[in-house]
């Protein structure tokens, strides 16, 4: 069973790095801080190969208990690394936080939850 996660993974990060760089002027209009959504960029394609991982495993695991706690460590780790990443950018940057750059940054969340879930399914469909 090959799993394509990580190629979708690398994929997406690649193409959601070159569209924030290809639309840097336009963000630089709109007040963003490009330099703190290519780091949340990465720190959220890390933290979901992270998350992945441990649901994959809490997937293979025979204990549903097993399996329960792992999807609650996965969700509250990437949220917990979310939180910290906002504060610390608004903390930093008290008198110029942007707020379209927590937008992007939540939107960006979504996409990589998204695909994480989607990914999980499809590898659950193909264990029964």
């Amino acid at each position: 069973m090959t799993d394509r996660f990580y190629y979708r993974l690398i994929g997406l990060f690649i193409i959601l790095n070159g569209a924030l760089i290809y639309f840097n002027a336009r963000l630089l209009e709109k007040g963003v801080h490009q330099h703190v959504l290519l780091i949340g960029n990465l720190a959220l394609a890390a933290i979901t190969g992270l998350s992945y991982s441990m649901n994959r495993k809490g997937i293979q695991s025979a204990n549903n208990n097993a399996f329960v706690r792992r999807v609650y460590a996965s969700t509250l780790s990437k949220m917990m690394l979310c939180l910290v990443g906002i504060t610390v950018y608004v903390v930093l940057n008290r008198a110029h936080t942007s707020k379209e750059t927590i937008f992007i940054l939540m939107f960006l969340y979504v996409v990589y939850t998204v695909i994480e879930t989607l990914s999980l399914q499809q590898l659950t469909k193909r264990k029964k």
